[in-house]
Parts: structure tokens; C-alpha cells; sequence
């Protein structure tokens, strides 16, 4: 085949966070609607914070994808699933892609590097475009916060800050960019962890009135009354 299958593109634009159709004339399989649907309702469930539906929705796609034989198309799953932990500011190990990873495209290797803060400056161009700008070890804050700027998908935006977070590159911008991208889509894990950030830096600065402002927001997204 001269070009990526039509599963092969689904999953490509998950890994991606874009969520784009691939061009087709013919119907998708079963499968591929089946785990496309199942990733999508997965990845909103972690970032709404109910991980028992995040578990079966994923599994579900898992099951999907099984069905294919293919480790790659699982491998970019996995990779999805850990992006949205990322985004939350869960930080382990990526395992189910890492038990993937021989069978594991070039690229794919190289994101789950990424989302782990260990890519290397030989594999950034393997990168999704919107993602290589933060892979640059010697970026500007200002650069940085261009980059997620740019990103018009919320979900790699969040990505995007979360790994800036791991290389000690979250400034302020940073913080208040992510924190204002999980409360437009009502993403409730991810706000909750980046307000965490957020009462932190405001509290080692000995900003008083701040950090009662952002304790109440924190109570009002952990639904006090």
C-alpha cells in the first residue's frame, strides 16, 4: 500500500488529539467506529474524573482493536490514554504502551518519549508538528507559551503544558494557559490538578489573598457548596 490504511489514519488523528476524519468513499468496519467511539468516551471520562468509565470504555477499545491483530494500532491507544494522564499531571509510566513498544512505529516511540520528558532533540521531528516547538531543550518562555497558544486541539494544549511542567517550564503563562483550557471544556481532573500547581506557586510567594482565591475555586470544582 502507498499510504496509511484507513484505521491506521483514525487512530494516527487520536494520537494527535485532532480527532479528524480520514478521507474514505467505503464505510469504516465495525471495529474502527466501535474503538474510535469507545477512545473518545474513554479519554472524556479520565479528563471529567470518573476513571471506573474511563477502565471499561478503554477496555472496550482495546477489545476493538484486538480484533485487528495489529500491536501498532493498540500501541497508539495506549499512547492516547497516558496523554490524557499527562494532561492531568499523572505522571507514570506509560506501561501499556511500553509493553507495545517493539512493534511500535518510529513515531509513536518517539511522543511516548515526549509525554514521559525524555525525547531526544534527534527525534523531535517525529513529533506532531504543533508538539515540536516544546520539545526544543533551549525554547524561550516565550516560545513556549506561543506554542501552546497555537494549539487549537484543547486536549494536546493540555499535553503540551503538562510536559513543560515535567521539564521545570511551567511559568505562570503556562499555568494559567492550562487551567483556563480545562475549565472552558469542564474537564474536572486536569483543572483540579493545575489549580494544585497554581495554590502552590501563589503560596511561595506569600500571596495571601491569591491563594484563598484559588482554594475556593478548588472547593467549587470538587463541587463544595
Amino acid at each position: 500500500m502507498s499510504g496509511p490504511s484507513v484505521a491506521a489514519c483514525a487512530l494516527g488523528a487520536l494520537l494527535a488529539a485532532t480527532l479528524a476524519a480520514c478521507a474514505s468513499h467505503a464505510p469504516p468496519p465495525d471495529w474502527q467506529v466501535n474503538a474510535q467511539g469507545a477512545l473518545e468516551h474513554a479519554s472524556r471520562a479520565y479528563l471529567e474524573g470518573d476513571s471506573k468509565l474511563e477502565a471499561l470504555e478503554f477496555e472496550r477499545a482495546r477489545r476493538e482493536i484486538a480484533r485487528t491483530g495489529r500491536p501498532d494500532l493498540l500501541a497508539r491507544a495506549e499512547l492516547m490514554r497516558c496523554a490524557s494522564h499527562v494532561a492531568s499531571l499523572v505522571f507514570e509510566p506509560c506501561s501499556g504502551f511500553e509493553a507495545l513498544r517493539a512493534d511500535a512505529p518510529a513515531a509513536e516511540r518517539a511522543y511516548a518519549d515526549y509525554l514521559a520528558g525524555r525525547i531526544g532533540a534527534q527525534d523531535a521531528a517525529l513529533l506532531p508538528p504543533h508538539h515540536r516547538p516544546l520539545a526544543r531543550p533551549d525554547a524561550t518562555p516565550a516560545a513556549d507559551i506561543a506554542a501552546l497558544q497555537d494549539m487549537a486541539d484543547p486536549l494536546a494544549r493540555l499535553v503540551g503544558a503538562g510536559v513543560l511542567l515535567q521539564a521545570g517550564r511551567a511559568n505562570p503563562a503556562v499555568i494559567s494557559t492550562a487551567i483556563d483550557t480545562a475549565s472552558a471544556q469542564g474537564w474536572r481532573r486536569p483543572l483540579l490538578a493545575w489549580l494544585q500547581v497554581q495554590l502552590a506557586r501563589v503560596e511561595q510567594a506569600g500571596d495571601s489573598a491569591e491563594a484563598a482565591r484559588v482554594r475556593r475555586r478548588i472547593a467549587l470544582a470538587q463541587g463544595a457548596p
